[in-house]
């Protein structure tokens, strides 16, 4: 083997976290570096696997026998891997055989720790705590732990660092690509970055990944500032079924991607857990790692490297897990285009119990399903999956609804034409079927409907439903629930537009059926019932359609069976040849013979095909449904001014600063990062600092004082960058897991180029001039508005005006925004709102409006019809338990939450709550609960999480508002509640009760200042109890009156109750549960389930 420096072969570049597929292989059993054989023969079987790195445990030289991977000397190679050789010809040689085969090679690196008697270049007694220093050193500790040395505490000597960068240096000159750096908490992030940072700058392609397994949240925060390329999940301790997978991965997420394992380093699985494992590695990670083992092994996690190979992915994996006999599913979402926000979607069907079978249960997962899944799994049966089984579903995505549907004009019936069913109060309709209410992706609907007839006939009802561009029509079978109400559940899989009927008829089958089963059970004499039986059975046949094959035939089976038992009974033909002659007298037997014939349910439901429907009612006109992406309804805001984002005091922010900050917004949880207007600023009356009427030169201006000469609703506002930089923003907060919402806002500056361009689009007054907005008592002078309709007679609609505006949005959305604030849309006409809504929507579906109308109840309601989204709310202004309660029920409620989404902002930098102007920490910590646990969608103005509180006197506003000037904040200042915010987000991401504002419901207890609710999904599959003190200064102690109906079975008394935030279970009795709530932490959050 030569030890020149080779070439390496052509391979993709690493332009996504995608292409890191590692072979882990110890290089103790492979051999020598000059043994062509064995590593060319490794090489080949990773390569043929898929894999496009080797990693190797280290070469250096060790202690005999030593099991840890300290060295003894860095710079030797061991001598069980090739004695007399150095690290860098060591290196040249494998770097050599791996290129050939268009493999990286990459090692395990350990810089924490040495062997105690390592050798002085490795050794330097400054830099490590000796055995004498390390006297407390736990007794109980493995004995392996006593044959190092481990770092000094505190920041590592310079001359530490400098030396492992020019080993590293040689290293990577050798051809080495990647280390596998081994318990980096021993150095600390702040280390690791001095450290790497010339090594990334000098070499662009070299990769460092962090070992994370067994590191606490705190330590893998730390982390973030070093800069590594990737972490590893605790995959391989994962057992199938808790929940804490999901709530690592999003931490891990927060330094850098995740590569997943199937198995721990050097421990062997059995091949069945070891393919389990490994497809859950393949799905749930960025990259993957595996040391497979044996020609089975290779060839398992040949298929899922492979796989990994063609499938690029993103997103964050969701986990639905699995328990009592129900599979654990893994989601994970493929790539989309600019486009669109659906594409491929993956989900991961894992029997976490290896000695029983676990059903394949998508209903239990809906609320995580992408739209691809859930329309391809919706009506799926739910399979069983054997003992320690698993199964990979994946669907492409589906093209998102993009026609508008025109629904016919309604119009009375004529009475002479009434059906005779009677079909009403049909739910959910909004505004008698003229507007639509709203569902989510995956969000199963109830339609209900009160539906009767004359008589005592046995009905049949359903629900027809669709995307309104879609031709066929999907059934969902109505059932009786009680007083002549019917109800049926549809599971909409695709964002869009859609429609919904009901139809329902006399169902004679069925009444047949009943009186049939009556008339048995009486013992009465059934033979003519039993001829109309066959009649009915041979008039269905002649009535139905070819296309129920299946259907045709179970009836053709039943009357053979009818006219074989009249045959073995030695009566006449006349049951079956249509003859008007009496039937003779059956026997008992042949009666109950027949008479179970007729009554099966198999055959039921093979007339429910193909039977007559009399007197059918069907819907005169469908009703509409709308169907938002899941953002809709369940999101996390954090709103922010890039202009205030800069790190030097007094310089104005850009687009960059802001992605420097997106690490620390996602690690809170949030998932969208919304922006006041971004647009060029006014000079014309610009204000100054706290809304003075006179700016200096260098004061910022009112960001809503929108349009300049750089341009105007279409345009950045210079000083924050450029549309490129904006572009590269938008996909960094992608990678980030979260979305960029934009402010639009319908207002001008005095100098928006609108002005002289289109005079006729604003008012102007007797002398001239245009009057400045007003929203009394505030008055905006920076700010002029435009008008809708011509200052005519007639009114008309200034048409141009209303496109222009279309054209703001739509160029935003064509550069990645699909989500907009719209600031007081309830000062702008309903008309132009729900045309431009409907514009945009039949263009682009998955576009989110937020509106923020402050104003009366019913204008706000109305806005949410026409189109709106989602809501600001009442809740900044709802203190006392009471009325929080009472609007929580009322927006939990119908009709309200079929039309309404509220979203829960805690501030915005125009309302400074009185609440929270007391400054108690406590007071912003119960804020933050109420928001996040009482509503789908909450959100925060940034100072928030700081505790800011400092008003203008006497009124509900921030003092030195950052709407005037610049506010560059310390965002870790002591005092924050940024792991509050982190963990209530971690909350709301595990507990689906919590992804809307339904299922809320009051929880009595005996303390004013202690509000205390339930929140819990329709099926009870979810369900949380949360208490908060509003009290911000005082400790409160009450007792609850603990739900025990609502998680559990009927029957239950007692209710197993987990404590979110301290961890560890208890399981309530019957009665009252007394809690504490203090100031320091005012809140409580339990899940309920029943007790095993």
């Amino acid at each position: 083997m030569t030890a020149a420096q080779p070439t390496p072969a052509a391979r993709p570049p690493y332009a996504s976290p995608g292409a890191w597929r590692i072979c882990y292989v110890h290089a103790a059993d492979i051999g020598a570096p000059s043994d062509d054989t064995a590593w060319n023969a490794v090489c080949e079987r990773a390569r043929a696997g898929g894999f496009d790195m080797l990693m190797c445990s280290p070469l250096w030289r060790l202690p005999e026998g030593a099991r840890l991977f300290a060295p003894l000397d860095a710079d030797q190679c061991d001598p069980t891997v090739q004695a007399g050789l150095s690290m860098e010809d060591a290196l040249r040689r494998l770097v050599d055989a791996t290129a050939r085969h268009g493999l990286d090679l990459a090692l395990d690196l350990l810089v924490g720790r040495v062997a105690v008697d390592a050798v002085p270049g490795t050794l330097d007694p400054a830099w490590f705590r000796t055995q004498a220093d390390d006297s407390d050193r736990d007794p109980r500790q493995p004995a392996a732990q006593w044959e190092v040395l481990r770092l000094r505490d505190g920041p590592p000597a310079p001359a530490f660092l400098q030396q492992w960068q020019e080993r590293l240096t040689r290293w990577i000159c050798c051809g080495v690509k990647g280390f596998r750096c081994l318990e980096p908490h021993h150095l600390g992030g702040e280390a690791w970055r001095e450290m790497l940072a010339p090594l990334r700058q000098a070499f662009s392609d070299a990769r460092f990944f962090a070992w994370t397994p067994g590191l606490n949240p705190w330590q893998v925060q730390d982390l973030r500032q070093a800069g590594f390329d990737a972490v590893y999940s605790s995959l391989p301790w994962w057992n199938l079924r808790a929940p804490w997978l999901a709530q690592e991965d999003l931490r891990l997420r927060a330094v850098a991607p995740v590569i997943a394992m199937p198995e721990p380093p050097f421990e062997q699985a059995d091949p069945q857990r070891f393919e389990r494992a490994m497809w859950a590695a393949a799905v749930s990670g960025d990259g993957i790692m595996a040391m497979p083992r044996g020609d089975t092994q290779w060839d398992i996690a040949g298929k899922a490297v492979r796989w990994r190979a063609e499938t690029p992915l993103r997103g964050t994996p969701r986990l639905a897990v699995g328990d009592r006999g129900y599979c654990t599913v893994l989601l994970r979402d493929g790539v989309r285009d600019r486009s669109t926000t659906d594409g491929a979607a993956y989900a991961l069907l894992i029997n976490p119990d290896d000695g029983m079978p676990a059903r394949a249960d998508w209903s239990g997962a809906t609320n995580l399903l992408p739209s691809s899944l859930l329309r391809a799994t919706h009506g799926a049966e739910s399979a069983l999956l054997p003992p320690g089984g698993f199964k990979l579903e994946t669907s492409r995505g589906l093209s998102q609804l993009s026609e508008a549907h025109t629904r016919p004009a309604t119009g009375r019936p004529d009475p002479r034409q009434t059906p005779r069913i009677a079909v009403e109060a049909v739910s959910p309709v909004i505004e008698h079927g003229t507007l639509s209410p709203k569902c989510v992706v995956g969000e199963s609907v109830r339609v209900q409907a009160d539906i009767f007839v004359d008589g005592h006939d046995t009905l049949a009802a359903e629900v027809q439903w669709r995307a309104t561009d879609e031709t066929a029509w999907q059934i969902a079978p109505m059932r009786f629930v009680d007083n002549d109400r019917w109800q049926a559940e549809v599971l909409p899989t695709r964002n869009g537009p859609h429609e919904f009927r009901i139809t329902a008829w006399m169902d004679e089958w069925e009444t047949y059926r009943n009186e049939l089963r009556k008339k048995h059970a009486a013992g009465l004499r059934l033979e003519l019932e039993l001829r109309e039986g066959a009649i009915k059975l041979r008039e269905a046949l002649l009535a139905s359609r070819q296309n129920h094959a299946d259907a045709r035939a179970r009836v053709d089976v039943a009357m053979a069976a009818l006219a074989e038992a009249a045959r073995a009974a030695k009566a006449d033909e006349a049951a079956t040849s249509g003859k008007d002659e009496p039937i003779e007298a059956l026997s008992i037997e042949t009666q109950d013979t027949m008479v179970a014939i007729l009554l099966d349910q198999d055959l039921a439901r093979a007339m429910e095909a193909i039977a007559p429907r009399p007197f059918l009612y069907e819907s005169p006109v469908p009703y509409p449904l709308w169907v938002d992406r899941r953002t809709a309804a369940f999101s996390s805001w954090y709103e922010l001014f890039p202009r205030s984002q800069s790190a030097t005091p007094g310089r104005h922010g850009t687009f960059d600063d802001v992605q420097a900050r997106l690490p620390d917004v996602r690690a809170m949880g949030f998932d969208v990062l919304y922006f006041p207007p971004i647009h060029p600023i006014g000079r014309a009356h610009r204000k100054g600092p706290n809304n003075s009427l006179q700016a200096g030169e260098n004061d910022p201006g009112s960001p809503y004082a929108i349009g300049s000469p750089d341009g105007g609703h279409e345009a950045i506002h210079p000083e924050l960058g450029t549309l490129d930089d904006f572009l590269r923003l938008v996909q960094a907060a992608r990678e980030h897991g979260m979305e960029l919402a934009l402010d639009f806002a319908i207002q001008c500056s005095p100098d928006h180029p609108w002005l002289a361009q289109r005079p006729e689009w604003f008012t102007r007054r007797a002398d001239g001039t245009i009057r400045y907005a007003e929203n009394p008592p505030k008055k905006y002078e920076d700010i002029v508005n435009v008008s809708f309709y011509r200052n005519t007679a007639k009114r008309a609609r200034l048409l141009p005006l209303w496109r222009a505006l279309r054209d703001v949005v739509l160029f935003w959305v064509e550069h990645g925004v699909r989500i907009f604030r719209v600031d007081n849309p309830h000062t702008k006409p309903l008309p132009f709102w729900e045309w431009m809504i409907s514009d945009i929507h039949m263009r682009h579906p998955d576009v989110i409006f937020l509106s923020e109308a402050f104003t009366r109840p019913k204008m706000m309601y109305r806005l949410a019809k026409i189109g709106f989204t989602q809501s600001y709310t009442y809740f900044t202004w709802r203190n006392d338990k009471h009325e929080i309660a009472a609007y929580l029920e009322e927006l939990a409620g119908e009709p309200v939450a079929d039309f309404f989404r509220a979203n829960f902002f805690v501030n915005t930098p125009d309302i400074n709550p009185y609440y929270l102007q007391c400054g108690a920490r406590s007071a912003f910590l119960a804020r933050a609960a109420l928001a996040a646990l009482g509503a789908g969608s909450w959100g925060l103005y940034s100072g928030f999480e700081l505790c800011e509180w400092q008003p203008v006197p006497g009124k509900e506003e921030y003092l030195d508002s950052e709407k005037y000037e610049l506010r560059q904040r310390d965002w870790d200042a002591p005092g924050n509640i940024k792991a509050e915010i982190a963990q209530l987000n971690a909350i709301r991401q595990a507990n689906p009760a919590l992804w809307s504002q339904r299922g809320y419901r009051t929880v009595p207890n005996g303390n004013p200042h202690v509000l205390s609710f339930m929140k819990a999904c329709a099926d009870g599959g979810s369900t949380l109890l949360a208490a908060i003190n509003l009290d911000p200064y005082n400790v409160q102690h009450t007792g609850l009156e603990v739900p025990f109906d609502a998680p559990v079975r009927s029957g239950r008394t007692t209710v197993q109750a987990e404590d979110l935030l301290d961890g560890g279970a208890a399981v309530w009795h019957d009665g009252r549960v007394d809690v504490a709530l203090h100031p320091g932490r005012p809140y409580r959050v339990w899940r309920l389930t029943a007790p095993d």
